[in-house]
């Protein structure tokens, strides 16, 4: 009689929703999936829309390269760009002439060579030229400028202009670098890893190392292994650019029907999802329901439009899901280990860092949690009613 009764009153509160709980259970979270907060019941309450793991979506994730660089850090990849004069750059001019009498040139050598350096204005002085405009001109402008000048003052000149300081072309890059240090670009370009491997490289591991640059007031930051990995994300730096390289040991977290709730560290370049459920121990046989497996993320906007497509993409906005700083949108990935597949497609699901996998307990724990209450001696709970009293008075 007392069983029939526990069912009845388990019943009628939600599926034992009113016993001690770890977190939500399977159901909870598959209804209140892409509904609104006025739905669910609460006040802003997170929108959010659930896909399965299976083969199509695992590999659609795991082969994703965004075109991060535009919005990761702000700008475009672009090119080299224009290598120019700058203020503080020193040049060595040398100034040939054809005849031994000449402005430059003597019986002992027919050439002269001269350094200088750009002033806060722009310019520098040439001996019989005068004030010349060098900042914002290419080495093969400053040369046409200078031999311009002078063609109907020296004899047959000819003129060329080397680099030997480039003061306004150098990048800041500090942090957790082999040395911190300001690095001067060269004149045909140079990436992100090019100007970090100046600076000594990266003091960890590039799957834990985080790279921000900081340019016009705007910054990006994106993982070091990103940049290697897709190299269209190894964007060109810009002088005046500053980089910062920091460690931050990729983590995710495990929580529910699992042998040990933690926040646990990758370790390694890559991690998939069955590697992250055995880290903590594997799921706990007595309690985890094996269809209930849930990774939450803020996922990239073009992954899931791919995963569920515009239109789908365009009602969850409409319902409210909103993006985090970073534009990445709520995401829940539904696992269900039951199915023999699952150890295949879990092997090619990757976890990002500050994932949560989520295992959710089986409807039996709390029926059995439920059942242990009610059959508790009624002595203990009319001890539990007393107190209950005297915390009432």
């Amino acid at each position: 009689m007392m069983r029939v009764t526990a069912v009845l009153v388990c019943a009628a509160l939600a599926g034992c929703q009113a016993v001690p709980g770890e977190g939500p259970l399977a159901s909870a979270i598959n209804t209140d999936g892409g509904k609104s907060g006025a739905e669910i019941g609460r006040q802003n309450a997170a929108v959010f829309e659930i896909v399965d793991v299976d083969n199509t979506s695992a590999q659609l994730v795991s082969q994703y390269f965004g075109s991060a660089l535009k919005r990761r850090f702000g700008f475009g990849s672009g090119g080299a760009g224009r290598a120019v004069i700058g203020v503080g750059d020193v040049l060595k001019i040398t100034i040939f002439e054809a005849g031994s009498d000449g402005l430059f040139s003597t019986q002992d050598s027919k050439q002269t060579s001269l350094d200088v350096v750009i002033q806060p204005d722009g310019q520098a002085a040439i001996p019989y030229v005068g004030l010349v405009r060098f900042s914002g001109k290419t080495l093969e402008e400053a040369r046409q400028t200078i031999l311009a000048a002078l063609r109907n003052k020296a004899v047959e000149p000819d003129v060329i202009v080397n680099s030997v300081n480039t003061s306004s072309r150098m990048v800041t890059v500090s942090g957790a670098v082999g040395r911190s240090a300001q690095v001067p670009l060269n004149l045909t370009g140079e990436h992100i890893t090019d100007v970090i491997a100046k600076a000594g490289g990266p003091v960890a591991q590039p799957y834990e190392s985080y790279v921000t640059l900081v340019r016009n007031g705007r910054s990006g930051t994106t993982l070091l292994k990103s940049v290697i990995e897709n190299p269209s994300e190894n964007i060109y730096v810009q002088p005046g650019d500053q980089i910062f390289v920091t460690r931050d040991p990729r983590t995710f977290t495990l929580l529910g029907a699992v042998k040990q709730n933690a926040r646990i560290e990758f370790g390694a370049n890559d991690l998939n999802l069955l590697e992250a459920v055995a880290l903590g121990g594997g799921g706990d046989d007595a309690a985890v329901n094996a269809k209930g497996y849930f990774l939450f993320r803020y996922e990239e906007p073009e992954i899931i439009a791919a995963l569920i497509g515009n239109a789908r993409f365009n009602q969850m906005l409409a319902k409210g899901m909103k993006s985090d700083k970073f534009g990445r949108y709520p995401l829940v990935y539904r696992f269900d280990m039951s199915r023999p597949d699952s150890l295949l497609v879990g092997q090619t699901f990757p976890i990002k860092s500050r994932d949560v996998i989520y295992a959710a307990r089986h409807n039996a724990v709390d029926f059995a949690k439920f059942l242990a209450l009610v059959s508790r001696p009624v002595s203990v709970v009319a001890q539990g009613i007393t107190v209950a009293n005297g915390i009432g008075n």
